[in-house]
């Protein structure tokens, strides 16, 4: 398994060894030492998430708030997509940037956000898998989006090739700066904390 340090504090690209063969294809998208290695703590699933998207769909920008958050581990089974996450921590040297990684069915890449961070992604063909390992359970009380479509974040949808099929909730979504004034974005150095709360309790 070869992981990558992405530039935003507390995400991670992780690509495991495929194993093709006459009868087809092994591989193993998430592995706990390599997980553990990089960021200091073991992954608590509580929640596993399946989506199917055509071309074209964009799903996100998605956050929980912080205490306890989110922490996503997601890989593409099916298909292929650009998964993008934001820097959405208030505080953060690096707040309102981001970063993509290609995720498909041919690498078999996964992507670890932590806790505070934004997530989104768009479909690059029909019938795209996404399969997410969740740290905690939903709970539609403590989520929040923001507009993908945001001017000031200038996400790449550009590869689409068209106008990206977003849902009624994530197209209302506020953009960032209006998400800060209301106060729903996670502080960042709550975050760093909770990050080290799970590091000491492994």
């Amino acid at each position: 398994m070869q992981v990558r340090r992405l530039e935003i504090t507390g995400a991670f690209e992780f690509t495991p060894k495929a194993f093709p063969d006459h009868r087809g294809l092994f591989v193993a998208p998430f592995q706990e030492p390599a997980f553990v290695e990089a960021t200091g703590h073991p992954l608590h699933v509580a929640q596993t998430n399946h989506s199917v998207s055509a071309r074209g769909v964009v799903r996100g920008v998605h956050f929980a708030d912080v205490p306890p958050g989110q922490g996503k581990y997601v890989y593409c089974p099916k298909g292929a997509l650009l998964d993008v996450v934001i820097d959405v921590r208030v505080g953060s040297p690096t707040f309102g940037a981001w970063t993509a990684v290609r995720l498909d069915s041919t690498e078999y890449r996964a992507v670890y956000l932590a806790e505070g961070l934004g997530h989104a992604f768009a479909a690059l063909t029909d019938d795209t898998v996404m399969t997410y390992l969740c740290s905690t359970p939903y709970n539609p009380g403590a989520e929040h989006g923001i507009d993908p479509l945001d001017p000031d974040l200038a996400l790449p949808w550009s590869e689409l090739g068209g106008e990206p099929i977003l849902s009624e909730k994530d197209r209302n979504a506020p953009g960032l700066a209006k998400a800060a004034e209301q106060g729903l974005l996670p502080d960042y150095g709550t975050c760093l904390a909770h990050y080290e709360t799970l590091r000491t309790a492994s």
